[in-house]
């Protein structure tokens, strides 16, 4: 999604000024995915997936 957004900035950017040499995107190939260990049944996780999910909740309900 982020090389889309870039894309849409980069066309954004080029239609308002013509005389500009156009520019490629770089993107960078992923590296193999990095494991991440998690203590999913930590307190601290428990606090901060509550944060998250009532965050998401007040945007859902800002975007209606």
């Amino acid at each position: 999604m982020k090389a889309h957004t870039l894309q849409h900035l980069h066309t954004a950017t080029l239609s308002t000024a013509q005389d500009a040499p156009p520019e490629k995107a770089v993107v960078k190939p992923q590296d193999a995915e990095e494991e991440i260990d998690i203590d999913l049944d930590a307190p601290e996780t428990e606090k901060a997936a509550l944060a998250i999910q009532s965050q998401f909740r007040r945007f859902q309900k800002k975007k209606k």
